[in-house]
């Protein structure tokens, strides 16, 4: 059987972008956003990348969050590392999460009144591995959007798995990300490495609102000199060619490893971090009037 359809006048060029024309081929965008928990309001969601593994974006994220929930902020921490969660642990978090049948799935707080989502959260073993394809893993971090209960939240942080993969990729485009925080360390080969994020976050058209140096340096207890155990830094570099304007640095201190097992993190102050923070509050409030 013959369908019809209305057809494109003639010197159609299908540009609808650059056409005024109202026919009945043209075709709007279609928004890929992903609609917010219904009993939730969060002004800002800012996601914290890397280009790699193991540079500490789970540390940032925590640092980061607890700063601000510390400065007053209301404050939530969504875990979309689903393979590697670590968020639950370095806050001190056990058991699992509450649905709500009227609200949807219920984060649960920290002592300090944070907000968090992790999908060990939700595993009866939190150390059973998952063994899942991109594509579910991907539509479990949209779930982690728009079921769970956030309530009201000034700052949304999302501690991003590495790379520029599925997840990246569905965060970017499903979730109203108004900025990121790239983590990297000082070796040169992580440094060419998190030049994929950075280019990842341009291309996707998302503001790249600071760069953490995990690892930076070694402060001696004794006479206070500092040491690049790790190489030389290159982040004011990376920073540069991209117009970055806000960088940090995190110290190798067994202080912080300590806090993390221990499940303190959220207690431990980070003073490394307070400029950042700072800057990336007056970027978001400032784009917000």
């Amino acid at each position: 059987m013959n369908e019809t359809r209305d057809e494109a006048p003639q010197g159609c060029t299908h540009d609808c972008a650059s056409c005024s024309a109202g026919c009945g081929a043209r075709q709007e965008p279609q928004s890929l956003l992903e609609p917010m928990n219904e009993h939730s309001d969060i002004r800002n969601v800012v996601a914290v990348v890397s280009g790699k593994g193991g540079v500490g974006k789970s540390l940032v994220t925590a640092l980061l969050a607890a700063g601000l929930n510390r400065a007053g902020r209301r404050v939530g921490v969504l875990d979309a590392d689903i393979t590697g969660p670590s968020i639950p642990r370095v806050f001190g978090l056990e058991g699992q999460q509450v649905m709500d049948s009227s609200y949807g799935l219920l984060p649960l707080r920290t002592e300090a009144g944070l907000e968090v989502m992790s999908l060990n959260l939700l595993l009866e073993d939190p150390s059973a591995p998952v063994l899942w394809r991109g594509p579910v893993i991907a539509g479990v971090v949209r779930q982690f959007w728009h079921e769970v209960c956030w309530g009201v939240l000034d700052e949304l942080f999302i501690d991003m798995p590495p790379g520029t993969g599925d997840v990246p990729l569905t965060v970017y485009q499903s979730l109203p990300i108004r900025g990121i925080v790239i983590v990297t360390s000082p070796q040169e080969l992580v440094g060419m490495i998190v030049e994929k994020a950075v280019n990842m976050a341009e291309l996707m058209g998302v503001p790249v609102l600071g760069i953490v140096e995990n690892m930076s340096y070694y402060e001696c207890p004794d006479c206070g000199a500092r040491h690049a155990l790790f190489g030389e830094s290159h982040v004011e570099e990376i920073a540069a060619r991209h117009g970055i304007q806000t960088v940090a640095r995190i110290p190798l201190d067994p202080a912080i490893a300590r806090a993390a097992d221990a499940g303190a993190l959220g207690d431990l102050e980070a003073p490394w971090l307070e400029g950042l923070s700072a800057a990336l509050l007056r970027r978001l409030e400032g784009e917000a009037k």
